[in-house]
């Protein structure tokens, strides 16, 4: 989906708690004494997360208490009021509900950190029984059901003889049916100009005109625009429906492994035209049934190009730009079925905030159809023709070993030592089981050496558990993280100077030894890191003191930094647009114009480096194109789905013109319902999706030339993410477009930590470590 608001897990989480509790703790005071204190549920909430972080197991039972005492009354009625749980925009109605029922969560927490058993297992059955109704709010950006987290702590501790299977798919009561179309249509793309004009193509009055809709009903198919009643004949969808299969909210459908269901109601459903197609098209992308799955892909793309969604962040999603996307994607990953797919695209002006209402489309179709043997020749000349391209430079960046080339087709390439440069960067974070910034104790992984013999953990002694059975055997030397990196064809990880300070000499040895280089950042003010506000009040882009702080610091980290070897290219801030202790998302622009003033101020100190900034995703991206120039990249979170990001590599060309790349991107290695190896075949799959659209984007290629490469989302998997760091949680704290619908933060590493015993020294290399181990090799 478009706009996913992506999280940085491995950096910006790490802080956000312990902000909040150093923040609530001022807030209220450390003077007076509890008796005096009195609070509201919110407050109370507040520091008894705070307590808990601090393993102050009374203070954590005397504010819970409190909190209990005062509002459980109130809480108990709202819960009774309620059959549902409320909409995000009523969730704020049922505070003490919500906030009896956190209360009583953080005492299930307290007791489970202690070891007992007993105690958790009855908070977690109270909780569920009596407010399952109650949603907690999670300072990152979302609310979790109390009920869903205490059933998922309840079946962690429950006794091991009793718990499922790893292996074993968790939906143990899905229907698996293989959809067969009763009339598909025509076996191939539709002739549009056949049943009718396209008229006013590239402009806003765009419009698709039928003069044969019986012609254009029949080639359609099943399922496809305009022929969406022939499901209604379906024999296979009267039974479907008689049986009661097709009951429900077709949003509850679209992973559903009954995949005759999934199609049948999206097909049928209610929903606006051209959601309604995007997910029938998925639902046949799904059954494998490709050639009709692109027909109804282009189907929003001939018929409902300005077509709106919404994601679970309440931001706009445009099916049309992301039908082009899927429909790339198809025809690349099917070449057997030899489609010619070009000059779509549709513009969507004004399209970078959340306000759709001054849209303006701008929609051009293009073209889909059969290759004939004259296209393929065509085909093969004009890529032969490409790669003969004269190579004299339109523009270069940069006079040291980092540059950036723009060619005269406008298309760009990264260059370090005179070499092209690709980016194939992981984030790197190795984090010991058990340890957790929420509550304070995460370690800085350049200075952690838990067994104290003179070596880094991560870096240097991870070892990989071959044969996945939680012990070091005689076959499984240690080899360490950066080896694995190596072999794996990774040159860049990405790092902040914040909270730890990086340490040189680690890092020039990785990059000695292992020619891993670094993307080296500083957060700009996000989570109030670098300017001196305080979390409640939060970085103020147009406070004076506030932009001298944050320039201060950047400046201390190029004056440290620039002359390391292993430096290749500055970030500035991370995500810092969605808000969250600054306020680069109410005011955009004095953001943007902060950011310039600090390229500028890189740039006077240090020619050697490109500067980036990393975006969360495309939002403000307008903004940015105005009051940027001094950026040399646009780095963006992204997180839109299996087949890539979409229109984003030419949202970025039309509205700057800079080269780009995915400053985040990746995939949890659980699946709802599938096993261990399924899960992770279906993060390797999206992997897959994401790099290739890339590389299809790079130098030469047939994309928009601009991308400069991509950094994955993770290196390894990070278990304090869902609150119980000893744990490892599969619990699906948003949806999003992964592989179940839901984003398992704890499951986003591309290797994994076994049962945790081990850490932070075993690994287990997923599938997807092989695919990159191919890719980048």
């Amino acid at each position: 989906m478009k706009k996913i608001l992506s999280k940085n897990w491995g950096f910006k989480i790490n802080f956000l708690k312990l902000f909040i509790c150093v923040f609530m703790f001022s807030l209220f005071g450390i003077n007076q004494t509890f008796s005096q204190e009195v609070f509201t549920s919110e407050e109370y909430v507040a520091k008894s997360w705070e307590q808990l972080g601090m393993r102050k197991w009374d203070k954590v039972a005397e504010y819970t208490n409190a909190c209990i005492d005062k509002f459980k009354k109130e809480a108990d009625q709202q819960q009774a009021s309620l059959s549902a749980l409320p909409n995000e925009n009523k969730i704020k109605l049922y505070q003490s509900l919500n906030d009896v029922a956190t209360c009583y969560f953080i005492q299930a927490e307290a007791e489970q950190r202690q070891g007992k058993v007993d105690e958790t297992i009855k908070l977690c059955d109270f909780i569920i029984e009596n407010y399952s109704f109650a949603q907690a709010w999670d300072p990152r950006g979302w609310y979790w059901s109390v009920k869903e987290k205490a059933e998922s702590m309840r079946s962690k501790i429950i006794p091991s003889d009793d718990k499922k299977s790893a292996d074993k798919p968790q939906d143990t009561k899905k229907i698996v049916t293989r959809l067969v179309l009763h009339y598909s249509g025509l076996n191939g793309p539709i002739d549009y100009e056949k049943y009718g004009t396209f008229e006013n193509v590239g402009t806003k009055d765009y419009k698709y005109k039928p003069r044969n809709q019986k012609g254009l009903v029949e080639d359609a198919g099943e399922g496809v625009y305009p022929n969406t009643s022939a499901v209604l004949k379906d024999p296979a969808y009267r039974q479907a429906k008689k049986q009661g299969r097709l009951e429900g909210n077709p949003w509850d459908f679209i992973y559903k492994n009954d995949l005759e269901a999934n199609f049948y109601k999206w097909a049928t459903a209610s929903e606006p035209w051209g959601v309604k197609l995007f997910y029938t098209a998925l639902a046949l992308e799904r059954a494998e049934l490709i050639t009709q799955a692109i027909k109804a892909y282009y189907a929003i793309v001939v018929h409902y190009p300005g077509a709106t969604g919404w994601t679970y962040w309440q931001t706009p999603w445009y099916p049309g730009q992301a039908a082009i996307a899927k429909v790339r994607f198809l025809t690349r990953k099917y070449p057997e079925l030899e489609f010619k797919f070009e000059g779509a695209r549709i513009k969507i002006i004004n399209g970078f905030d959340n306000d759709i209402t001054n849209d303006i489309i701008i929609a051009n179709p293009g073209i889909l159809k059969k290759m004939s043997f004259i296209d393929r020749l065509i085909a093969r000349f004009l890529k032969k023709k490409n790669q003969l391209i004269d190579d004299e430079p339109k523009k270069i960046i940069g006079t040291g070993k980092v540059k950036l080339v723009q060619y005269k087709n406008n298309h760009w390439q990264l260059f370090v030592n005179d070499k092209p440069f690709v980016i194939k960067a992981v984030t790197y974070a190795p984090t010991l089981v058990g340890q957790s910034p929420d509550e304070g104790t995460l370690e800085d992984w350049m200075m952690e050496d838990t067994n104290r013999n003179g070596k880094l953990d991560g870096p240097y002694e991870a070892w990989v558990d071959k044969n996945r059975n939680n012990k070091q055997d005689e076959d499984e030397p240690v080899v360490g993280d950066f080896q694995l990196m190596k072999d794996m064809g990774v040159n860049a990880i990405r790092i902040y100077k914040q909270p730890f300070v990086p340490v040189k000499e680690v890092l020039r040895k990785m990059h000695r030894e292992y020619g891993i280089y670094v993307l080296l950042g500083d957060f700009l003010g996000k989570y109030a890191l670098g300017s001196g506000a305080s979390w409640k009040e939060g970085t103020d882009y147009e406070n004076p003191e506030h932009k001298k702080n944050m320039m201060e610091s950047v400046r201390e980290m190029v004056m440290e930094f620039k002359d390391e070897p292993y430096i290749l290219m500055w970030l500035l801030g991370n995500e810092n647009n969605y808000g969250l202790a600054c306020n680069a998302d109410k005011k955009p622009a004095a953001y943007f114009e902060f950011v310039n003033e600090v390229a500028k101020m890189i740039k006077s100190i240090d020619k050697n480096h490109p500067v980036a900034v990393v975006n969360g995703d495309t939002l403000f991206l307008d903004v940015f194109a105005k009051h940027c120039p001094a950026v040399d990249v646009f780095g963006a979170n992204a997180y839109r789905g299996n087949y890539g990001f979409g229109s984003f590599w030419e949202q970025v060309n039309d509205a700057v013109g800079i080269p780009a790349f995915i400053s985040e991107y990746g995939c949890p290695a659980h699946t709802d319902g599938k096993t261990t190896e399924e899960g992770e075949q279906a993060q390797a799959d999206y992997h897959k999706g994401c790099w290739d659209d890339i590389e299809y984007n790079m130098f030469l290629n047939e994309g928009e030339g601009n991308a400069l490469g991509g950094i994955v989302f993770e290196w390894l998997d990070e278990w304090w993410k869902a609150y119980e760091p000893a744990l490892h949680d599969t619990a699906g704290l948003f949806t999003g477009p992964f592989p179940d619908g839901f984003m398992h933060e704890e499951w986003l590493g591309i290797c994994g930590q076994g049962n945790g015993v081990r850490s932070p020294f075993l690994r287990e290399l997923r599938k997807s470590y092989f695919l990159y181990k191919e890719l980048w090799n």
